[in-house]
């Protein structure tokens, strides 16, 4: 197997080096090892806020007729892992997934990795990232898999609604405000999401539904704006049904009494 020392994938003070893994710009294989079942984060988008670390798992199935030895991954943003902006390596000390046997030939293989805002994710590296991985047998025969799994990491997303006046006579004007915010990794805060569609949402009190009442545009702050007129009691609520670099969300419904 072609080994090197160092992997390039540095992003201010991220440095994944000092790992030896093949050198490979594409698929490898040598013998009968297989990598299978990529699941990242229980299969969904790793959603990370503006200043709390998330912890994202990464779980394969390692199949060799004579066992396996070793396995690891490796998350990357980029084409490839060479070109690479932003990444990171396991939590383990040795940067390998635990792997657990299931039988002779079998083991199921597992690693956890901690997403940082500001550090090795950044507002750039919002969207499409990829494992890397690979597994080794006892033979030495082994598999590598520059993009084993796709998954999106996304900038956590906050969306407020009021509504008034209140009470609002029946007929009368409501005027329904809120705001479209995300994280900003490069900051630390959440800031506005700006030109972004939004549905203005309405359940009638007694009712378990929301419908669509219109579609507005966040302006250029994230802020939202519109007018309705009253007709009954009930929740209006704004919803945003996400991007591949921002998660859906649904505000909390804002009552109204019309009387």
């Amino acid at each position: 197997m072609r080994m090197r020392a160092t992997l390039g994938v540095v992003t201010g003070a991220l440095a994944l080096s000092a790992l030896a893994v093949p050198a490979a710009q594409a698929d490898e294989v040598e013998g009968d090892t297989t990598i299978s079942n990529v699941v990242v984060n229980g299969g969904k988008a790793a959603v990370v806020g503006a200043t709390t670390t998330k912890t994202v798992t990464v779980s394969f199935t390692v199949k060799d007729a004579s066992g396996v030895d070793w396995a690891q991954a490796i998350l990357y943003h980029g084409a490839d892992i060479d070109s690479s902006d932003t990444g990171a390596v396991a939590n383990s000390s040795d940067g390998r997934a635990t792997c657990t046997v299931v039988n002779a030939t079998t083991s199921t293989c597992k690693s956890t990795f901690n997403l940082d805002p500001g550090y090795n994710v950044v507002n750039s590296a919002a969207g499409s990232w990829k494992v890397w991985a690979i597994a080794a047998g006892n033979d030495a025969d082994y598999v590598l898999k520059e993009n084993a799994k796709s998954f999106n990491v996304q900038r956590a997303s906050k969306l407020t609604v009021n509504a008034s006046p209140e009470p609002v006579a029946k007929g009368k004007t409501i005027t329904v405000t809120g705001k479209l915010t995300r994280a900003n990794w490069d900051r630390g805060t959440y800031n506005g999401y700006s030109t972004q569609p939004v549905k203005l949402q309405f359940r009638k009190s007694g009712s378990s539904t929301y419908t669509t009442l219109k579609t507005i545009k966040t302006n250029t702050t994230g802020d939202l704006k519109t007018t309705v007129t009253a007709s009954a009691d009930g929740y209006f609520r704004y919803s945003f049904a996400g991007t591949t670099t921002t998660p859906a969300i649904n505000a909390t419904g804002d009552f109204i009494d019309v009387r």
